[in-house]
């Protein structure tokens, strides 16, 4: 049976407020590297690293990150994620959130090691406690970070992955479109060619036979 969730944290930026982990593997550089360059608007990622999967949501400045098992997939850390953003901001004002030191929230580590037992032992109870409140994962990036820790410059490329994928789509239907129309042009220009020497075959034919050119002999 898959472990479930195993490492959460919320930061600030790279700034840690509060964390809290089930088991003593020490996930510190791995999530410090991803902390340092993720992009500064709203968004949710999934990175994978050995065997576990680093998902994320950054949200109004503030990171909702966990870590599970491959096999735990990403439907339920996502919802654990979505649930842990709802209980921080609850539970703090903006002004302690925005002004709060390294680890200064992890009062809230007690609420975090709470939800992610309730995640992990009951996945689907928990689901439908917070059914209609989580928007529908769809599309999360996967990266691979493996090489990360080696190089942190590389982190920048596998973040900015996606936006690439994005791009290159784009690119990709523009060249397709234009191919098809440069093709439509030419299978037209080919059906008028064929028309034309149609024509001029029929009328080689009958020219052979009424008198060239003027087709004199079938007018009398």
């Amino acid at each position: 049976m898959s472990p479930g969730i195993i490492y959460a944290l919320v930061a600030r930026g790279p700034i840690v407020l509060a964390e809290h982990s089930t088991t003593p593997t020490n996930f510190q550089q791995a999530t410090h590297a991803i902390l340092e360059k993720i992009p500064s608007k709203d968004s949710k990622l999934t990175y994978v690293y050995d065997r576990y999967l680093f998902h994320y949501i950054r949200c109004n400045n503030i990171v909702y990150l966990c870590i599970a098992d491959d096999k735990f997939g990403r439907r339920i850390p996502f919802a654990f994620l979505q649930d842990m953003m709802k209980l921080f901001v609850a539970a703090y004002t903006e002004a302690e959130i925005s002004e709060a030191a390294c680890m200064g929230l992890n009062s809230f580590a007690h609420t975090m090691a709470q939800q992610m037992g309730n995640f992990s032992c009951s996945p689907q109870d928990s689901i439908r406690s917070v059914q209609g409140e989580i928007s529908q994962v769809k599309d999360v990036m996967v990266q691979n970070i493996e090489r990360v820790l080696e190089r942190n410059d590389r982190i920048e490329i596998l973040i900015d992955k996606s936006n690439s994928l994005n791009n290159a789509a784009f690119a990709f239907r523009k060249r397709s479109t234009a191919l098809k129309r440069k093709y439509w042009w030419r299978n037209q220009k080919l059906m008028a060619l064929v028309v034309f020497a149609a024509l001029v075959f029929v009328y080689l034919l009958v020219s052979s036979v009424c008198g060239f050119p003027t087709l004199s002999k079938c007018r009398s």
